[in-house]
């Protein structure tokens, strides 16, 4: 069960705190520039939507938090910037 104080965490992730979390699950691309919750899917996953700055302009990508174990995990498919 997710307790409020945990759907509050995971809904309000900033893009450091992202970034930050991403980097603990092996992301080593730039560091997001913004970030904005989307929503949960249905397989219970808090998907966000991250910028970062790339030459030229900015590119953005999703990632998904779950939650197990008292932990945050971050999963992205990132394999250019990995």
């Amino acid at each position: 069960m997710i307790t409020p104080d945990t759907l509050k965490t995971l809904i309000s992730f900033s893009a450091p705190a992202l970034t930050r979390a991403a980097k603990d699950a092996g992301y080593k691309g730039p560091a997001f520039s913004s970030c904005k919750f989307l929503g949960i899917t249905n397989g219970g996953q808090f998907c966000y939507m991250a910028v970062f700055l790339v030459k030229g302009g900015t590119d953005s990508t999703k990632l998904f938090l779950t939650h197990t174990g008292g932990r945050v995990n971050v999963d992205y498919h990132l394999t250019e910037l990995a």
